[in-house]
């Protein structure tokens, strides 16, 4: 699927840090997607976001075309440890977007979980025993 998104200019930018449970999350998700990007709804804001390798761009349900917010240069490489922050920068797009991020981080860690969740194998994988098929003579 090919999704367009315009960006207006940059409304504001700063520097912020997600947790590494979030991150961890998406970026399990974006390499399990095909293509390399995941599409995770964030139902209780109203906004999809779509991870792909560079960024984390989140799209208001009311003006789908358009960006409300990007998380931009996530430094993962900079961690001594998986458990640690990722730093990046956050750029708002949108006059709602800084009102979005008061609650953007904790209500994408929960849809990531949720889609997580709902991937996951409910059981290990098992071996299903097959009697061979007699042959008919004929």
């Amino acid at each position: 699927m090919q999704i367009t998104v315009h960006r207006g200019p940059v409304l504001w930018r700063e520097r912020r840090m997600l947790p590494a449970s979030t991150y961890n999350l998406a970026r399990t998700l974006q390499l399990r997607s095909p293509g390399g990007v995941a599409f995770v709804p964030v139902r209780s804001l109203q906004v999809l976001a779509i991870i792909d390798h560079e960024e984390f761009v989140f799209v208001d349900s009311q003006q789908r075309a358009w960006a409300l917010l990007a998380w931009q240069g996530l430094r993962a490489a900079a961690r001594t440890a998986l458990d640690q922050a990722v730093d990046f920068d956050a750029l708002g797009y949108a006059p709602l977007a800084r009102a979005a991020m008061q609650r953007l981080p904790r209500e994408f860690h929960e849809a990531l979980s949720t889609l997580a969740e709902r991937q996951r194998a409910g059981s290990p994988a098992r071996l299903l025993p097959f009697a061979p098929r007699a042959r008919r003579s004929g």
